[in-house]
């Protein structure tokens, strides 16, 4: 065994489905690299589970570049791990000591619903995002779209807000499951930009009913959330969508976002 390899005690969330309890099991886990990434960490981890007769641990992953927000674990009770602004999947193992416990949960939120060991439905983001519609103005094509003046601030705003990959870490963090930054980026990515703002307020209104449908809890201004985010979402936005969510009831856009 190398004299660089690390050694871990892992202990990680197992549950069948969601009709059944779960519970943290623990594994030893010895002879990793610690330029072996989180995940490549629990595929070795799974190997030797499965030459062993045992089932694999599931857990969600696509891209394992930081940029899909499909990987998903509370890693020693820390939203995608202790390092800062990436996810879980950038995560590796030298950040850890070596004999170290390390404790993988999966998001703990009555909205993500458990679907086996450390995977969760996110659906609901799915439903919030579907609720706000389109941009249904019809800009041309490219050069016609590209036409159309929008000042850098705001330009630079917008893609900050787009910068959300929707991995649900700031329900993760917050004492309230509250999905708040998540919808005030999806709403500002669009209502920033000219070709967002016609339909801005019935936007914005079907967007937070719908998080609110979805059993998401209320914002109580932690800023969790944002210490969490892999991409550094500001909780900025949160107070914008405040903010155009009361101007927006003010103006009776409520009793027409429903049609």
């Amino acid at each position: 065994m190398s004299a660089t390899s690390l050694t871990f005690n892992i202990r990680v969330w197992r549950q069948k489905n969601n009709q059944t309890p779960g519970k943290l099991v623990e594994y030893k886990l010895d002879g990793i690299s610690p330029d072996t990434s989180f995940l490549e960490m629990l595929d070795i981890l799974n190997e030797r589970l499965y030459s062993r007769g045992e089932e694999p641990i599931a857990f969600d992953h696509d891209c394992r570049e930081g940029i899909c927000g499909m990987c998903s674990l509370n890693v020693n009770g820390i939203p995608h791990g202790p390092d800062k602004e990436v996810t879980i999947c950038q995560t590796h193992m030298r950040l850890f000591k070596d004999g170290q416990t390390i404790t993988i949960e999966p998001w703990r939120s009555t909205a993500f619903p458990v679907i086996k060991d450390c995977v969760v439905d996110r659906s609901a983001f799915d439903r919030i995002i579907q609720a706000g519609g389109f941009i249904s103005v019809n800009t041309g094509g490219t050069p016609d779209a590209n036409a159309i003046p929008i000042s850098k601030k705001v330009a630079d705003l917008s893609m900050d807000a787009a910068a959300c990959i929707g991995c649900g870490a700031c329900v993760a963090a917050c004492k309230n499951s509250s999905a708040m930054l998540f919808v005030s980026a999806k709403a500002a990515q669009l209502n920033l930009l000219p070709q967002g703002k016609v339909e801005k307020d019935q936007r914005v209104i079907r967007m937070v009913e719908q998080m609110d449908k979805e059993g998401f809890g209320a914002c109580t201004n932690t800023n969790s959330c944002e210490a969490v985010c892999p991409k550094g979402i500001s909780a900025s936005f949160i107070a914008k969508l405040n903010r155009d969510y009361a101007w927006a009831m003010i103006k009776g856009a409520g009793a027409t976002a429903g049609k």
